[in-house]
C-alpha cells in the first residue's frame, strides 16, 4: 500500500502568526526557492526526476548546506531580491536611498528588482522576459560617468556571456555581468545594476555596477545605512543586523538549513546558530513535510506569508517565481563504460 503524501500547509487558522512569524515564512520560501535554484540537469537526472515530482527528502540528500559554498548567499540574494519585490520596507527604503544616491534623478517611487545571473541565462525564455520585463526597447542602464544611457535589450544578453564578454561591451558598463539584480521603480526605464553578497568583504566593483547590499558588519565602513564605498566605487546599502532584515533572513535561513541537515542526514556545521522560538516551530513544521513535493512546500510559504494582510507595515508578502524556476529540464542520459581495470 502507497504512503499518502501530506497536504502541505503552514497555515493555522485558530492561531494566525505575528508580523516577524509571517516574514520568516517569507524568507524561508526565497531560501527554499533558492535551494531549487541551484539544482542542475545532472542533479534532475541522477534524482532521476522531474522538478515538479523532486520532494523535500530528495532535495535535501544533494543541498549544499556548508555556508563556505555559497548557499547562504545565494539565499540571501533571493531573500533581498523578493523583499523588493514584495514591498519589505527595511529593505525597499535602505535601496531606494542607496538608488538616488547613485543616480539622483531616478524616480521618488517604490523600487523593482530583476534577478540576473550568468548561470540563469542558460533557462529558456530567461533573457527575453527579463528584457521584457524591464521595458523592452524603452528600458536603459544607467552606468558612471557622463554619456547617454546603455540600451537594456541590446547589451543585458551580451553580459550573460559572463567575463568572456568583457571585450564586447562598452568599456562603461564592462563588468556588468557580475550584476546579481538590476534596480529601478515601478515607472522607470532605467536601471542600476546591483551586487549582492552576505559578507561584505566579497564585495566587489566592475565597470558598470553602480549598488552593492550587503549585511551589517564589524568590518571598517560598513555600518547601517548608506555610504560610498570607494575601493569597489559602488554606492552601498547595509542591512541592519541582528534587530532589521539580516536577523530575520538569519533565523529563517538556519532554520531551513537544519531541517535540511537532518531530513537529509548531512553532517551540521558546527557554527550554526540555534533559531528563535518562532524559527524552531518553521523548522518543525518543514519536517512533518518531508515526503512532500517541494514545489508544494514553497507554495504553502507563500500561502503562509500572506496571512491578515490587512493593516500590517511589515508586508514581505507573495512573491510569484519567475516562470524559468520551474522549467529545469533532466539532463540527457550518457551510457557510462562498464567498469575495467588493467592489470598493474
Amino acid at each position: 500500500m502507497s504512503k499518502l503524501r501530506p497536504i502541505v500547509t503552514f497555515i493555522e487558522q485558530k492561531a494566525p502568526i505575528d508580523d516577524y512569524g509571517r516574514a520568516l515564512y517569507a524568507v524561508a520560501r526565497s531560501v527554499l526557492r533558492a535551494l531549487i535554484d541551484s539544482l542542475s540537469a545532472e542533479d534532475l537526472t541522477d534524482l532521476n526526476t522531474p522538478l515538479s515530482d523532486v520532494n523535500l527528502r530528495q532535495l535535501a540528500k544533494i543541498a549544499r548546506v556548508d555556508l563556505d559554498k555559497g548557499m547562504r548567499g545565494d539565499g540571501f540574494e533571493w531573500a533581498v531580491h523578493e523583499a523588493l519585490v514584495g514591498g519589505e520596507p527595511t529593505v525597499t527604503e535602505l535601496v531606494h536611498r542607496a538608488m538616488k544616491r547613485a543616480a539622483p534623478t531616478m524616480r521618488d517611487e517604490a523600487p523593482t528588482s530583476l534577478m540576473f545571473g550568468q548561470e540563469r541565462a542558460k533557462y529558456l525564455g530567461f533573457l527575453e522576459a527579463m528584457v521584457d520585463e524591464a521595458g523592452g526597447d524603452q528600458a536603459f542602464l544607467l552606468a558612471q560617468g557622463s554619456g547617454r544611457p546603455f540600451q537594456f535589450a541590446r547589451h543585458i544578453p551580451t553580459a550573460a556571456q559572463g567575463k568572456a564578454a568583457e571585450p564586447i561591451l562598452p568599456e562603461r558598463i564592462r563588468q556588468i555581468w557580475k550584476t546579481d539584480v538590476f534596480l529601478s521603480t515601478v515607472s522607470d526605464s532605467r536601471n542600476l545594476a546591483a551586487t549582492i553578497k552576505s559578507n561584505f568583504s566579497h564585495l566587489e566593483g566592475g565597470r558598470g555596477l553602480r549598488i552593492g547590499i550587503v549585511p551589517e558588519s564589524t568590518h571598517v565602513g560598513n555600518r547601517a545605512g548608506i555610504q560610498y564605498d570607494s575601493k569597489t566605487g559602488l554606492w552601498i546599502a547595509s542591512l541592519s543586523d541582528p534587530n532589521g532584515f539580516m536577523g530575520m533572513f538569519n533565523d529563517a535561513y538556519h532554520a531551513v538549513m537544519r531541517a535540511m541537515v537532518a531530513i537529509g542526514k548531512q553532517n551540521p556545521p558546527p557554527y550554526w546558530i540555534k533559531p528563535s522560538a518562532k524559527a524552531q516551530r518553521l523548522l518543525d513544521q518543514m519536517m512533518k513535510f518531508e515526503g512532500a513535493k517541494v514545489l508544494e512546500i514553497e507554495n504553502a510559504l507563500d500561502a503562509a506569508a500572506q496571512q491578515d494582510l490587512i493593516g500590517i507595515d511589515n508586508r514581505l508578502v507573495g512573491v510569484n517565481a519567475p516562470d524559468w524556476l520551474h522549467i529545469k529540464q533532466l539532463a540527457p542520459k550518457i551510457i557510462s563504460p562498464k567498469p575495467s581495470f588493467v592489470k598493474l
